[in-house]
């Protein structure tokens, strides 16, 4: 892979990450598209992480305020498996707005554990379905699917506060299935928010909150395996560019789809997911 290569991927992958159309289908049909070198799960997860310091820094105020609700949590279970009122100490009593932050917490851990689950004991099936093209082609029409059928039956009346246990199992659920390229994370885990009742923003708020964790922890693991097969030094140059160029464009996309949540519907991602599947799947089928 080129350093050139590189930043056009970066760019497809911060675009494509938040924009509903799925990052991980375009990273797979673009290269067959150009006859390029498959980009490689090392900078396919490298690029996540620029996506994920997107995330992180858009979302920085919620950030410090999860980190330490969550703080809060952890020390509340402290204080009552130590006897904390029974030992001569009163527990620490939080206000509103840090107890909905703590169950926002809970609810994006709850949401994280199927994707991990699943992506960990099943790795090696998900890494040969990325050599794919005409699976990733073909699982767009899912990802096309769940955005019409989503916006078709879904009552959008909920907020971010009014999530519950069920609702965050239902949107993990969604971001697993998004592990098969082509499905787009974003795009599943909105649509399964829809589905259950919540609102456009605060759907597209949870699922960018929600794919922080799994992103880092996936590229975690990929990074890890580069550094011990002794890769690191040689691929520096492209992984660089391209989490550089996923991270730029991925904090605009998020402004963007945000925005564009606030009184527009999926639908245009869908048909762009139905046609670039539809050329793809007829290209297979002539070349």
């Amino acid at each position: 892979m080129t350093l050139f290569q590189a930043l056009i991927l970066g760019i497809l992958q911060g675009a494509t990450e938040f924009i509903p159309v799925s990052s991980s289908g375009h990273l797979v049909l673009l290269p067959w598209l150009l006859r390029w070198e498959q980009a490689g799960l090392a900078f396919n997860a490298v690029a996540h992480w620029g996506t994920a310091l997107a995330v992180i820094v858009y979302f920085r105020e919620d950030w410090v305020l999860l980190v330490r609700a969550a703080l809060g949590s952890l020390r509340d279970v402290g204080y009552r498996l130590l006897g904390g009122a029974g030992a001569g100490r009163s527990q620490p009593r939080s206000n509103p707005t840090d107890a909905a932050h703590r169950s926002l917490v809970w609810l994006l851990v709850v949401g994280t554990v199927p994707g991990a689950l699943i992506g960990y004991l099943f790795d090696d099936f998900f890494e040969q379905m990325f050599s794919r093209p005409v699976a990733a082609a073909g699982f767009l029409l899912v990802t096309a699917a769940l955005l019409a059928g989503s916006e078709r039956w879904g009552r959008r009346d909920r907020k971010l506060g009014e999530l519950t246990w069920v609702d965050a199992v239902v949107i993990g659920l969604a971001q697993a299935l998004a592990i098969f390229p082509g499905i787009s994370r974003s795009g599943a885990t909105i649509a399964a928010g829809l589905s259950r009742g919540v609102e456009r923003q605060p759907a597209a708020r949870f699922s960018f909150l929600l794919a922080t964790p799994i992103i880092v922890g996936a590229g975690s693991l990929q990074v890890i395996e580069l550094i011990r097969r002794g890769g690191l030094v040689d691929q520096a140059p492209i992984l660089i560019a391209g989490f550089i160029a996923a991270a730029l464009v991925g904090f605009g996309c998020i402004h963007f789809l945000l925005r564009y949540l606030e009184n527009r519907r999926l639908y245009p991602f869908a048909v762009y997911c139905v046609l670039v599947s539809v050329f793809a799947l007829t290209l297979a089928l002539v070349v």
